[in-house]
């Protein structure tokens, strides 16, 4: 559409056939078409259009970013510069683009079972068919992973350490940087590891403390010393279920009938805790960690930054920060319910508010005081910082949406996807109703009514009156 038509007064105004319209919270422009069935909408240098559910693409010129959403989350596509990400249903995956030092890779994948990567750079390739055969690189939380019908052999690397699994999870091996280790789970196992010194990102040398690891018929009999080195080092004991025992400078705490009834000293985070029995009847006292728990029924725990409470759980949690410039709380009823959320940066003086009640409405203010009314609201409750739900699916069942942007003085409200439709702004009111039927428009030109699309008149605008001498 362009910018004369949706500006001027022959822009389309049939919701919810056609209804095209400024937005009320940005700079720009909204057309929508069939209902919730098509939308095409441009603000600054962002643009979008979709057909919900089916499928929406959105551009970013500033960033260089796009996404594409078909029948979300079946398939998605992220970019960002030349970085970009196809994605089905988080099973089948390709991605690529540049690393830090400006090497490009291409990565496919279907998870679980296979995995590739190709770059110019040779020592970035891998390849991997699990579980019979394969090298991967940087993925599955190591560095390094190299298996041969698993589980009959695999080898892995995080940092400088390197397992060797035979016969997975029965016997390891495993060496590194003053390291060597065995297993044959779960009857015995044992680990050790010097004292020894790395450099960090600043040329300074920092410690890594040692440790002494061994067990027997795990998880019933565990034994290790670590921290060797350091000025916490810590001694762990345990036959469970009968007792466990941590000592350490910092934390001494005892279990009898693990996990159920514990004492912990904490001297580094100055409390005292006890857990009668774990989880459900708790008591902390102290500086970093302070309240009572007796669950279901109530539990308050609280420092200097935190405070978590709920009342007949899940009837009623709360949770509180407080970690200047950030203030947030979120107060709950029943998980998700009924969900009320505050940040506010201590700073400024702003605030985000939303509050959600499923799956009636979601309402919110952001920090620029921009309000939006939702009703009704399905999956924004559960996915609240998903756009893509609020791009693919809100439209097709937001019967009301109403918005107010305090910085332009704009209003908007629309039932039924534009059937009824209001447009503000400080000197202009527009009302369309019924498919356009009825239309009405007010300005500093005066008043006009449209019925049957048929002008109806005009009303001069009124004239105020003139101060008194």
């Amino acid at each position: 559409m362009s910018q004369t038509g949706w500006a001027g007064d022959d822009a389309v105004k049939a919701g919810p056939l056609a209804h095209e319209f400024r937005l009320t919270l940005d700079s720009g422009r909204r057309f929508e078409a069939a209902g919730p069935l098509f939308f095409d909408e441009t603000s600054g240098e962002r643009s979008s259009y979709g057909v919900p559910p089916l499928f929406s693409w959105s551009t970013d010129r500033g960033v260089e970013g796009a996404e594409l959403d078909v029948l979300y989350p079946l398939l998605t596509l992220d970019r960002f510069g030349a970085e970009y990400r196809w994605q089905v249903m988080q099973v089948i995956s390709f991605s690529g683009g540049a690393t830090l030092d400006e090497k490009t890779k291409d990565s496919f994948t279907v998870f679980p079972l296979y995995f590739q990567q190709r770059s110019a750079d040779s020592n970035l390739n891998y390849t991997a068919l699990l579980p019979i055969y394969g090298h991967l690189k940087n993925r599955l939380l190591r560095d390094e992973i190299f298996v041969f019908l698993f589980p009959l052999y695999g080898q892995t690397r995080k940092r400088d350490v390197v397992t060797d699994n035979y016969l997975y999870p029965i016997f390891h091996l495993r060496h590194g940087d003053g390291l060597t280790g065995w297993q044959f789970w779960p009857l015995i196992g044992a680990e050790h590891k010097a004292v020894t010194t790395r450099a960090d990102g600043f040329g300074d040398t920092r410690v890594i403390g040692g440790h002494e690891k061994f067990f027997a018929l795990w998880p019933i009999f565990l034994k290790q010393h670590t921290g060797l080195g350091t000025e916490n080092p810590e001694r762990d004991f345990s036959v469970l279920p009968l007792f466990s025992t941590q000592r350490s400078p910092h934390r001494d705490s005892t279990t009898v009938l693990w996990p159920f009834f514990t004492a912990t000293d904490d001297r580094e985070r100055k409390y005292r805790e006890w857990d009668a029995p774990w989880p459900l009847i708790v008591f902390a006292r102290g500086e970093g960690k302070h309240g009572s728990r007796v669950w279901p029924l109530f539990s308050r725990m609280e420092n200097d930054e935190h405070l978590n409470q709920f009342y007949l759980w899940p009837l009623y949690l709360s949770k509180r920060v407080n970690a200047p410039p950030l203030e947030r709380e979120r107060q709950r009823v029943l998980l998700f319910l009924y969900s009320d959320l505050v940040e506010r940066n201590t700073d400024t003086g702003r605030a985000l508010h939303r509050v959600d009640f499923w799956p009636l409405f979601t309402s919110r203010v952001d920090l620029e005081g921009r309000e939006r009314l939702q009703i009704l609201s399905i999956l924004e409750p559960l996915l609240p910082a998903s756009k893509s739900i609020e791009r693919n699916w809100s439209p097709l069942w937001s019967l009301w949406r109403s918005e107010k942007n305090p910085a332009t003085g704009a209003g908007s409200q629309s039932l039924l996807w534009n059937l009824y439709r209001r447009d503000t702004t400080p000197d202009c009111k527009k009302c369309s109703l019924l498919f356009g039927l009825f239309q009405y428009q007010s300005d500093p030109a005066g008043r006009r009514w449209r019925l049957f699309y048929i002008p109806m008149g005009r009303a001069p605008a009124p004239v105020s009156p003139a101060p008194n001498p």
